[in-house]
């Protein structure tokens, strides 16, 4: 920790003694066999690369202020007023998953996990209090309820935790993420469907919003084999395998087929439909729930190539892989191979959205996990890399990039493996 972080932060007079660091920073995990990983750099210039990127978003976005408790924390919802007095569940479960990661290389980051744990339980949902509220401080009075992929995360970082600490100490965390794992299964997974809700808010028989309407950016199914290994739960195997039908649906579709360069996108809409009456998968229309691009890839879906890459180079998994190299090919011939001609989003078939010329790391950034899961793209690997690794946006933008960092640098591990 730097100096001047250290004079702006509010500073525990007397931590708490934590446990050694199982499973400390750098890990360099033997992904699948037959995954690519950037070639242009050593492993020790990405891993310097990654601690970099992570002392840039701790001082950006993690924070005792704000919280009530100077020993809890949690992760701004932006660099500037007013986003940076509000954090979201999203935020919480990325902060979780990051500091987890990096022990061993921060030597304050038992004590800061801890403290975003405690932020979280401090701010329940108003539906099911083993969840978070997903916006603090809530835009309404009353509170707030859940939004799933926040407590997906959160889960996956206590089990982390566990690996990484043990479960002997002030937080039985190994604890604590069977019990959210039995909320997120109980009340944020539908019971027929057996796909994510929205969030614990989400009535799975109601007409608009229902356990057919989910977001592709709930898809996270490393976490979903995960939580499975450590309950022993089957059902989180029903879970893998709907979610995968229904990525296996729409990426095969017409509609996500570009005919300028005869290829499948693989790119998924931020949010779906699927009619009862057919159950085939649809995207959902414009303003279904957030704005005019509810049915395209767009600020929600820009994380699926990330979540799907990860499932495939952790897991083996076949279909996985599948998703994740049509993404991969296609976007590499969309840009010819370069990361600054990616898009701020795009329809299904590979055509550029209304007002989406412009580069972000955002939707760079999860190209890269995709591209480690095809040999023929280590060129367009190696580009993503050197576009990103350096460049510092804004929160969701950061924090994303620096999750696929870890998965580029081979420093993303399962908690259950």
């Amino acid at each position: 920790m730097t100096r001047l972080l250290l004079l702006s932060l509010v500073v525990v007079a007397a931590p708490l003694a934590h446990a050694a660091d199982l499973r400390p920073f750098p890990q360099h995990v033997a992904y699948a066999s037959g995954t690519i990983r950037p070639s242009h750099q050593t492993q020790a210039q990405q891993d310097a690369a990654v601690r970099a990127y992570y002392d840039q978003w701790k001082a950006d976005f993690l924070t005792t202020d704000g919280t009530g408790n100077p020993s809890h924390w949690r992760v701004r919802f932006g660099k500037a007023a007013p986003d940076s007095a509000v954090t979201v569940s999203e935020g919480q479960g990325f902060g979780m998953v990051i500091v987890a990661i990096m022990a061993g290389y921060d030597a304050a980051a038992q004590t800061i996990f801890d403290g975003l744990w405690g932020f979280t339980r401090a701010n329940p949902s108003i539906i099911d209090a083993r969840l978070m509220g997903w916006k603090i401080p809530p835009d309404d009075p009353g509170g707030s309820d859940s939004a799933f992929d926040g407590d997906c995360d959160m889960a996956y970082g206590l089990l982390l935790a566990d690996a990484q600490w043990g479960s002997a100490g002030a937080i039985d965390y190994l604890a604590e993420a069977e019990t959210l794992i039995a909320a997120i299964l109980g009340s944020t997974i539908g019971p027929e469907s057996h796909l994510p809700l929205l969030g614990d808010w989400t009535d799975p028989n109601e007409r608009r919003y229902n356990q057919y309407t989910p977001r592709s950016s709930d898809f996270i199914l490393d976490h979903f084999r995960a939580f499975g290994r450590a309950t022993g739960d089957a059902t989180w195997t029903q879970v893998v395998t709907a979610v995968q039908d229904v990525i296996e649906a729409l990426t095969s579709a017409r509609r996500a087929y570009d005919r300028r360069l005869g290829l499948q996108t693989g790119l998924l809409p931020d949010f779906i439909k699927i009619p009862t009456a057919t159950l085939v998968p649809r995207p959902a229309p414009g303003r279904f729930l957030e704005g005019r691009f509810d049915g395209k890839f767009y600020y929600n879906a820009l994380r699926d190539p990330w979540r799907l890459g990860t499932d495939a180079l952790l897991n083996d998994d076949a279909r996985s892989l599948a998703a994740a190299r049509l993404v991969a090919n296609w976007s590499s011939a969309a840009t010819t191979g370069d990361p600054f001609a990616v898009k701020g989003g795009y329809r299904l078939n590979g055509r550029p959205l209304p007002g989406s010329d412009y580069f972000t790391i955002a939707f760079a950034a999860p190209l890269g996990v995709a591209a480690m899961t095809e040999p023929s793209q280590q060129a367009w690997l190696n580009a993503i890399w050197d576009a990103i690794s350096a460049t510092h946006e804004d929160y969701y933008e950061d924090s994303v990039t620096l999750l696929s960092l870890l998965v580029m640098s081979g420093n993303y591990w399962d908690a259950t493996l």
